[in-house]
């Protein structure tokens, strides 16, 4: 009934759902594919197994987020094919760039039982990762119809998520979702109690940390640039803020709190890098349309952006703000002076910077608790909460010393969610029956039926 009810309401709503992906650039290009109208290579099978694993990640962070997961899933099964899926096309480009050799992309089915059905067949999975709550009601239904084991990985529920699938509407059908799940893997034990509100099986509902944690150091890319003050033009004097993944409403309090400083730090510089690239070109001309002399990374600063007075670089590359966290003095991490959630903190973190955000942590609650409990994190409420916070550090090193320190030991304090996570994948695989055990089952069960008086 639930399921009845549920894809008549998709089916009724899929014109809206297909003109919102076409409106989204970011979403436009794997269309075909997700509608299966462009199928994936079927994958081979060796000896009769099926030997594919697929992990799916919706954008860019959650690519990020389980990309250590995929390395370790590499190194124990050298043989098996991984599959990772995303829903845009940055989540796409960071497959293919952090795990290039290692993983193959397609984009995410959308979730139309013919569709998910087709991709399924196609993939031939023995395993379903996913990352982050990312649920799927008829995706979910059809690998355990064909007792595909999945498994949610560094999972979180928002305040937002929560209360809205807590409904007494829909309560029942969470609860039949959630329990199609071999098991979810939360990161704090709010979202482990979360899970079991919603109706989830206590037992299969474990707490094993946060895989952000256990993130490499950023490295540059085979043939990559390194990215530095140089790179982008300023002097090796300049002192570096670097505010990342940053959305409309926080550039604009950014740069005023930036202006705030300029005349008592003159070697300050601005480092902006919008949360979706496509804004760039917005994003500079606001930072222009107050005065400042503005590039954007791809378009390179130059000798214009060494001079004296106040610069801004606008970040539109991919694949290099973790980098360039390394040459901030401080940090700041977007989505949470406005009502987003925020993103990932650790990633200056992981460098030794002490990390600003705003209020708006839902997405990453613990991580900020974390951080303000070890003096490595500060909030700042608005945009002159901002320039009182940038102005104390900049105004005292030992401050920054200390804070970067703290931050740089939550990570090291707070690491060991991959192998966790891996072991209990192991667990799943190894008591998962091949193929040719399932067939040998089958011919047994039919021998004796025959055989039967």
């Amino acid at each position: 009934m639930w399921y009845l009810l549920y894809n008549s309401l998709l089916l009724l709503v899929s014109p809206i759902i297909l003109c919102v992906l076409l409106a989204k650039q970011r979403c436009r290009r794997g269309l075909p594919q997700r509608l299966g109208l462009r199928p994936a290579p079927r994958l081979s099978q060796t000896n009769g197994v099926t030997t594919c694993i697929w992990i799916h990640a919706v954008s860019l962070g959650e690519v990020v987020a389980v990309a250590p997961l995929v390395r370790e899933l590499r190194r124990r099964y050298p043989d098996a094919r991984l599959v990772v899926s995303t829903v845009t096309e940055t989540g796409r480009e960071a497959v293919e760039q952090r795990l290039e050799g290692l993983a193959e992309h397609r984009y995410a089915p959308l979730d139309f039982p013919w569709v998910v059905n087709q991709a399924i067949e196609e993939l031939r999975p023995i395993l379903y990762v996913f990352v982050e709550t990312e649920l799927w009601p008829n995706l979910l239904r059809s690998l355990w119809r064909r007792k595909i084991p999945s498994v949610l990985v560094n999972g979180r529920l928002s305040t937002r998520s929560f209360e809205r699938q807590r409904l007494p509407v829909i309560r029942g059908f969470y609860r039949r979702m959630l329990n199609m799940i071999s098991r979810c893997l939360m990161q704090s034990q709010r979202d482990v109690q979360r899970m079991i509100d919603l109706g989830a099986d206590a037992a299969r509902v474990s707490c094993t940390g946060n895989i952000k944690f256990d993130q490499p150091v950023p490295q540059v890319a085979a043939g990559g640039t390194v990215v530095s003050k140089q790179a982008l033009g300023f002097t090796e004097r300049a002192q570096l803020v670097v505010a990342g993944s940053t959305h409309p409403g926080e550039e604009e309090a950014i740069v005023t709190a930036y202006q705030s400083l300029c005349e008592t730090f003159p070697d300050l510089r601005l480092v902006l890098a919008p949360r979706h690239i496509e804004r760039a070109v917005q994003v500079e001309q606001m930072v222009a349309a107050k005065g400042l002399t503005v590039s954007r990374r791809s378009g390179g600063g130059g000798g214009a952006m060494a001079g004296d007075g106040p610069r801004v670089v606008v970040l539109d590359t991919r694949g290099e703000l973790a980098l360039l966290y390394r040459e901030a003095v401080v940090a700041f991490v977007g989505g949470t002076l406005v009502p987003v959630g925020g993103h990932n903190l650790l990633e200056p973190a992981v460098w030794g910077k002490p990390v600003l955000f705003g209020p708006h942590t839902d997405h990453c609650a613990e991580v900020a608790a974390l951080l303000l409990n070890a003096q490595g994190g500060r909030i700042v409420p608005d945009a002159e909460g901002l320039a009182q916070g940038l102005r104390e550090l900049l105004s005292d090193q030992a401050t920054v010393n200390r804070m970067g320190q703290a931050a740089r030991q939550v990570v090291a304090d707070n690491q060991g969610a991959l192998q966790r996570s891996a072991e209990i994948i192991a667990t799943l695989l190894a008591a998962r029956p091949t193929s040719m055990e399932k067939d040998e089952a089958k011919r047994s069960e039919r021998a004796r039926v025959h055989s039967s008086p």
